[in-house]
């Protein structure tokens, strides 16, 4: 995808939207921390019903260590590899309040060696807590990015570095809302709902998905 093709893909997405959100509830940096890092592997549907209750007690990493890991095992047991998340958190916790201060560090670096915080984490904090213009390369926007042409790439980080490049710079800043709203919505993975995309004409996958047939009351009654 040329330059200027790109340039109107995310003219549509954000004429559509223009002021795209996360779908994962969060108070503050911190708890926008913990929601992605227990969002692997999970639905934001999931993450959020889990933590509405523990973020009406715990918002800062302070109060996530008198917690324990224990009864955040009991909060967050609903979503998928609990045990395993719950460790991470509270270890994460722990150094935020030994060597930050109890802040979350604005610094890509940093975010990283926090226990359960890969790169795909750090750059949603950044983006969402901070303005950043980082983009979280997740199976949906790996998988926009490649089957329209806009960033192709084998690899999260080739995508990333790819579409950091090519997005243009008045679109950045919410680029990684709009491309995994789409890939969740529109650009799904078994189907795409090509029918129905703003961004079509623009797109390099083939052959187009039809719009679904839709049967007449006729065929529906006597079926």
């Amino acid at each position: 995808m040329n330059r200027a093709d790109a340039f109107e893909f995310y003219r549509r997405l954000a004429e559509a939207d223009p002021s795209p959100q996360t779908e994962l509830d969060y108070v503050n940096p911190y708890t926008l921390l913990v929601a992605v890092a227990l969002s692997a592997q999970a639905t934001d549907v999931g993450v959020n019903k889990a933590t509405r209750p523990l973020f009406a007690k715990v918002i800062t990493p302070q109060q996530m260590l008198d917690l324990g890991e224990e009864a955040l095992r009991e909060q967050i047991k609903t979503i998928g590899l609990f045990n395993t998340k719950a460790k991470n958190v509270i270890a994460a916790a722990r150094v935020l309040v030994d060597q930050y201060g109890g802040e979350v560090p604005r610094d890509r670096d940093a975010l990283e060696t926090l226990p359960g915080v890969g790169r795909k984490t750090a750059n949603v904090v950044l983006n969402v807590a901070f303005g950043e213009p980082t983009i979280a390369v997740d199976t949906h926007i790996f998988r926009v990015a490649n089957r329209t042409g806009l960033a192709t790439g084998k690899t999260p980080l080739a995508v990333e570095l790819k579409l950091e490049k090519s997005t243009p710079q008045p679109f950045l800043s919410h680029a990684h809302h709009w491309l995994i709203l789409h890939g969740r919505y529109v650009c799904k993975a078994r189907t795409p709902e090509c029918w129905r995309c703003p961004v079509a004409d623009l797109c390099a996958y083939q052959p187009k998905t039809p719009a679904p047939k839709v049967r007449s009351s006729a065929a529906r009654t006597a079926g």
